[in-house]
């Protein structure tokens, strides 16, 4: 079982990592409503009131259960707490508008943010693996089966809450809600990890007391394999990596429907929390007059922004055509 999920979670992060499936689709229908800004902000204050509840669920339920592994699942919990306030207060941060000393905006905090949260499942990890061992190495009694109930329960309440996250992060665009929403679906992993382990300390009685133990060491070793796919997408991010061809064909056919635009040829991206900062050689008529071909730039500049509001600073360079 917990191999199948597994290879969904890898699954998944390959669909929105390697094929980049496009969040640009629908961004003309967006008109009107919350801004991504204030969307993101609220889907946090959704993941830290459920963070909170659960990592005092889970430690309350260990301690009486007599689980090790929900013990652990419970340090894991708080850790997400503290990260989603680190969240919250990025998003904050990077959606205040650009000012002289940042002309850009202040978004690359969004990603620093996100290399923060990634330090805090790295912590979680190394206590919950450190105390795995201690305890392994420990007798003790077995767990409560009662606890398999209360596990059941998180693990539904945690896949829901990854998904209503990361629907939201692809909404928004946003790396540091997407990093919140891998928090809720490694919970969810490393509560099944834990079943799985109280569930074979149970069936098979006094000598697998350490099931438990080694279900909240194996979710350590998942937790960290979790950091790295949630720090690789940020630092593509810091780096300007090359990984918006769908934003770029868009801009283009927009481009081109800008009376004349004759044809496009380089456009840089590079994104910067949740706006992207545009460089474009757009081609006119290169008879036409400076006046002219100034105008034809800001029209263009205007139109790109209006069609695609999650646009930032739009640098456009106009080359004659002929």
């Amino acid at each position: 079982m917990i191999f199948n999920v597994f290879m969904i979670y890898n699954k998944n992060y390959l669909d929105l990592y390697l094929q980049r499936k496009s969040p640009f689709d629908k961004l003309r229908s967006n008109k009107g409503k919350m801004t991504h800004e204030e969307t993101a902000i609220k889907t946090t204050y959704f993941s830290i009131v459920g963070n909170a509840s659960l990592a005092l669920i889970k430690g309350v339920a260990g301690y009486f259960g007599n689980s090790y592994a929900l013990i652990a699942d419970a340090i894991e919990s708080t850790t997400d707490i503290f990260s989603s306030f680190l969240v919250l207060f990025g998003l904050k941060y990077s959606s205040r508008p650009a000012d002289e000393n940042h002309p850009y905006g202040h978004g690359r905090a969004e990603p620093l943010i996100t290399f923060l949260v990634v330090g805090f499942l790295i912590t979680s990890a190394t206590i919950i693996g450190y105390e795995s061992i201690i305890n392994i190495q420990t007798p003790h009694g077995l767990p409560k089966a009662w606890t398999l109930i209360v596990l059941g329960a998180i693990i539904l309440w945690k896949e829901a809450s990854y998904r209503i996250v990361i629907k939201k992060s692809r909404e928004t665009n946003s790396s540091s809600l997407k990093a919140d929403a891998w928090h809720h679906r490694s919970d969810a992993i490393t509560s099944i990890a834990a079943f799985t382990g109280i569930s074979i300390a149970i069936f098979f009685g006094k000598g697998y007391e350490t099931a438990d133990d080694w279900a909240a060491l194996f979710a350590a070793g998942f937790i960290l394999y979790n950091s790295y796919l949630i720090f690789r997408p940020a630092l593509a991010e810091i780096m300007d990596e090359h990984v918006y061809d769908d934003l770029i064909a868009t801009i283009r056919q927009v481009s081109h429907s800008v009376e004349g635009i004759e044809d496009t040829e380089k456009c840089f991206i590079r994104k910067a929390g949740m706006k992207y900062h545009v460089d474009l050689h757009a081609a006119v008529d290169g008879t036409i007059s400076v006046k002219e071909g100034h105008d034809l730039a800001h029209k263009l500049k205007d139109t790109l922004r209006e069609e695609i509001p999650e646009l930032g600073h739009v640098l456009i360079h106009i080359e004659p055509n002929n």
